[in-house]
């Protein structure tokens, strides 16, 4: 029987993160940073303790903590495992890009067969693991686990005295929080000219636990700010924002990320099979046969969040939408964005190229709803509507609670 942890992995190496320059793809030594930028976090105690859930799980051989300056190529060689198969396991990612959000306090497992890799399992959180799973003598499968677990929601109340943005984290909102309020009432206020002192703001958020554990996950439910004699509101409804009058906050996506209209190379297809393995490889996004250098737009308002290199995906770019929506761009030949930036639909991110691992020049292009990926050409996409008549009864009960919650004084 295999024990849960062999031995200790302690990586005392701090490797700076580097551009990936692959040349013909060979398997040499590769530096591939893991973009380590949080606090460091305890490795957690991760021993088994029940003999009968030994016998009934699969354990890993190993279970090693990402400490600050891991990088994926250290701990693949600490533990023998080929930097060929870590090029594996890499090409199966390019169709999820997990190994790239790696951050420290997540857990890596390994199951070894002498120093021949039969899985990894990348574990984000209590509700979040990706796992992938040999499938040949050169190819591994991967699976995204998702975990919906509860949410229980608590409200976070202030005041504001000096910006809105040091009142807001003196209050308890974090960093994505209060620009995700700034987001949804940028059209409605502006933070730093129309607050006053003493004007009020309350927050309802959910945060997400899997059988007791919180998982970290936290999203916003309702808001409501209080500026003299006006009352700005958000509300969550079937994954949408609306005003107290149901009026959508969102503006509208743009169904395609270029101004012309280019023939598409490579339509979305969860079920593509390599051509080959054989073996289900999916393609998770829709592929335009552009020009190399021709302007890519954002497809929708939203916050940068990386803007990296990876050895197959290329130079590429993740614009998160708020709750519910995200965007990749893959393959770029130049970035016109960086991480952090808040961009606008339409506004030109990058130039199209043939960065990667790519038959020839062309954009990637993903949309993903709720963390999964879906055909960015079919899948409903947010459009500035009101909530229908319909969903009224719905919407003012949601609201209705919201509200009460936001009125109750807090403990």
């Amino acid at each position: 029987m295999k024990r849960y942890l062999r031995k200790p992995l302690m990586l005392g190496v701090f490797l700076p993160a580097v551009a990936l320059t692959l040349g013909a793809f060979s398997y040499q030594p590769l530096e591939y940073s893991l973009s380590l930028d949080l606090p460091e976090m305890s490795q957690a105690d991760m021993q088994a303790t029940d003999p009968e859930a030994l016998h009934e799980v699969s354990i890993p051989d190993y279970v090693y903590t990402i400490q600050p300056g891991d990088t994926l190529s250290t701990i693949f060689e600490r533990l023998g495992v080929s930097q060929k198969q870590m090029y594996e396991v890499l090409e199966s990612d390019v169709s999820i890009l997990a190994l790239d959000t790696l951050k420290p306090g997540d857990r890596l497992g390994f199951w070894l067969s002498q120093d021949r890799l039969e899985q990894l399992e990348l574990r984000f959180s209590a509700a979040h693991q990706v796992v992938f799973t040999r499938a040949g003598e050169e190819a591994f499968e991967y699976r995204d686990v998702r975990i919906e677990g509860d949410w229980k929601e608590e409200v976070v109340a202030g005041e504001i005295h000096g910006s809105f943005y040091t009142s807001a984290k003196r209050a308890g909102l974090t960093d994505a929080e209060v620009q995700r309020v700034s987001a949804l009432l940028q059209d409605k206020i502006n933070f730093r000219r129309d607050l006053r002192a003493g004007d009020q703001f309350q927050v309802v958020r959910a945060r997400q636990y899997v059988d007791g554990e919180a998982t970290g996950n936290m999203r916003l439910e309702g808001l409501r700010v209080l500026n003299r004699s006006r009352e700005l509101t958000a509300f969550m409804f079937d994954g949408h924002y609306y005003d107290l009058n149901g009026e959508s906050l969102a503006r509208a996506f743009m169904r395609y990320p270029t101004k012309r209209r280019f023939r598409l190379s490579s339509h979305f297809n969860p079920y593509r099979k390599h051509p080959v393995t054989g073996r289900v490889r999916p393609h998770n996004g829709t592929d335009f046969a552009t020009p190399i250098g021709t302007p890519v737009m954002a497809t929708g308002d939203g916050v940068v969040t990386r803007v990296t290199r990876h050895p197959y995906a290329g130079l590429y770019i993740v614009i998160d939408h708020g709750e519910k929506y995200r965007t990749r761009f893959l393959h770029l030949s130049k970035a016109l964005v960086r991480k952090g930036q808040t961009v606008s639909r339409g506004q030109k991110i990058a130039l199209t190229g043939n960065s990667g691992r790519s038959t020839g020049a062309h954009l990637h292009y993903e949309l993903h709803i709720n963390g999964r990926p879906v055909n960015a050409m079919k899948a409903p996409i947010p459009v500035a509507d009101a909530v229908g008549d319909e969903d009224r009864v719905a919407f003012n009960a949601l609201k209705d609670r919201l509200l009460s919650q936001m009125a109750t004084p807090q403990g």
